[in-house]
């Protein structure tokens, strides 16, 4: 029995071009299709597979694939199919954050559709099981994060990478995934010690999406194509500034997106009372100025209570009051100025570079 048991039983080809998006969902198909049908797992495993499938923006493969080309991979051929086999890894990963940080936010939504562990939790209220329902969706949420980490290293090691590429992946691939462990660490202990400083959100957002997001991916793609380490360290400083502004861009997102287009409530960051440099930014000025006012408001997305729409609205206009929106705009233009100057340092394809371009636009600059 197949794990996609709606799908075709056939999967298509590969493109014949270098077109990365429709290349990447052939292989992450293919290596859905081919996951052992373990029967007591089988639900964990449908879980994985659903929010893989449902969606997302794809930026870490994509991000890792124009590493690859801007190291001097092939665009076609034996080794860059391995490749784009290689990269599905990186989807498994952000599937097992995905469900993880859910889980540590108590969030009830992801892309559209309820949580991972508020299917499960629902499952045990309707079939009436005994215990508690909350804490048998957490367990088996739990237990889908890890399933989507183990598939991850299944992908990367089966792809049939030369020895050698799969050697020079493998140090940036262990890097990532405790850097991203790193981070979600530091951002639960930051809501544990109520730490609401800017240099605290910063590195929370370096470790917790910048390394994992971008960084690390174009480390991986430049580390199969065999790149010097200077245009790694191009790529990778290139990486960090992109990174740290796509979490930037994030947390406006979080505040202001709309919930249709990211699948996630209005004003989720503020309900779940995320330590974000936004949030930084405003209290420090609200403490500079004086205004115990705007503290008090500001302060009641930390304290545990249920944050009302009206609340919400209030700190939205607080954030834009106290110029914080602007100040985070600034950054994130920063960031993305000089991480492309750090890819004009290298010496890379320009086909690549220009897609690199585009990439970092589209992360800096997207709605959802």
């Amino acid at each position: 029995m197949s794990l996609l048991a709606d799908a075709d039983t056939g999967a298509p080809g590969p493109p014949a071009n270098e077109d990365f998006p429709a290349r990447f969902g052939v292989a992450l198909d293919r290596f859905l299709r081919t996951r052992p049908d373990v029967e007591a797992a089988r639900d964990l495993a449908g879980e994985v597979c659903a929010l893989v499938l449902a969606g997302g923006k794809r930026l870490r493969p994509a991000f890792a694939w124009w590493g690859w080309r801007a190291a001097g991979g092939a665009a076609s051929g034996d080794a860059a199919e391995a490749t784009v086999r290689a990269l599905v890894s990186l989807e498994l990963l952000q599937c097992c954050a995905l469900v993880h940080d859910d889980v540590m936010d108590r969030s009830a939504t992801r892309r559209g559709r309820q949580a991972v562990h508020e299917v499960f939790a629902a499952r045990h209220r309707r079939h009436r099981w005994s215990g508690s329902a909350r804490h048998h969706g957490d367990c088996a949420a739990i237990l889908v994060g890890d399933l989507a980490l183990a598939w991850a290293d299944d992908a990367l090691v089966t792809a049939g990478l030369p020895a050698a590429a799969l050697r020079r992946a493998w140090g940036p691939w262990q890097e990532m995934r405790t850097e991203m462990m790193a981070g979600q660490h530091l951002d639960l202990l930051a809501t544990a010690r109520r730490d609401g400083s800017m240099e605290g959100a910063l590195r929370v957002a370096a470790l917790k999406t910048a390394a994992y997001t971008v960084e690390r991916p174009l480390h991986l793609g430049a580390a199969l194509a065999g790149a010097p380490a200077d245009v790694v360290e191009c790529l990778r400083a290139f990486g960090r500034d992109v990174g740290v502004a796509f979490q930037l861009r994030d947390d406006l997102i979080g505040v202001f997106g709309d919930g249709e287009v990211t699948g996630k409530p209005v004003g989720g960051d503020l309900r779940e009372g995320k330590r974000t440099p936004l949030m930084a930014i405003a209290m420090a000025r609200a403490t500079a100025a004086g205004d115990h006012a705007a503290q008090r408001v500001l302060r009641q997305c930390f304290t545990g209570v249920p944050v009302t729409d009206e609340a919400v609205a209030a700190v939205r206009a607080l954030l834009v009051g106290l110029g914080a929106v602007e100040a985070v705009e600034r950054h994130i233009d920063a960031l993305t100025a000089s991480g492309l100057a750090a890819l004009d340092r290298a010496d890379v394809d320009e086909v690549a570079r220009e897609n690199l371009e585009r990439l970092a636009a589209r992360a800096v600059h997207r709605r959802d």
